[in-house]
């Protein structure tokens, strides 16, 4: 395996660990967990013992369940917390099925509020999250390149390169990309 093949298996591992231990530490039963989550017990089952990868759509439902960002619960998974991030140290996501990949650039910390991840969605690709990880949290999002639409609580918000769209998240939101051009984004979350 390559050395990034062996940083995502390992993130996965690890994720598979932390996702069981939140239900554990709320006492939860897999059933409870996805009344809360919409997301079906055996899918739960299998991301818990890290059979399968989750899915971008997938960790926001987990994520709004146990009222965390993504990046709080991958910050549950890395191993330790540094102030310099050299971006060939900073974690990558995949979520190959739509085409998603998350970098997190600036990663939270318990002192810091804010934390900001570089993002590119394939040409072509959608994701939905159903609810915010909290409600009320703050999205900065500068579009780098390519062409993304965002929908934001039903309103859809058509970016370009160098455009810069400010929300507070309430209820659900989705992201796309044109068949022919993709995005890659910076997003920062307060």
């Amino acid at each position: 395996m390559e050395t990034a093949s062996l940083q995502e298996a390992s993130i996965d591992r690890r994720l598979a660990q932390r996702l069981r231990g939140l239900r554990a530490e709320r006492g939860w039963s897999l059933d409870d967990l996805a009344a809360r989550s919409g997301v079906s017990r055996a899918t739960l089952s299998r991301l818990e013992n890290g059979e399968v990868s989750p899915t971008a759509s997938v960790l926001g439902r987990l994520c709004g369940a146990y009222g965390l960002t993504m990046s709080r619960l991958m910050l549950m998974v890395e191993e330790s917390y540094a102030p310099h991030i050299r971006r060939a140290d900073q974690p990558v996501w995949t979520d190959a099925s739509i085409g998603f990949r998350r970098r997190q650039v600036s990663p939270p910390a318990q002192r810091l509020a804010a934390e900001m991840l570089e993002c590119e969605l394939d040409p072509g690709a959608r994701i939905e999250y159903d609810l915010p990880p909290r409600p009320g949290l703050e999205h900065h999002l500068l579009l780098l390149e390519g062409h993304l639409q965002v929908t934001v609580e039903g309103r859809t918000h058509d970016l370009h390169a160098g455009d810069c769209l400010r929300y507070q998240l309430t209820g659900s939101s989705a992201f796309a990309t044109p068949a022919k051009s993709g995005a890659r984004y910076v997003l920062c979350m307060v």
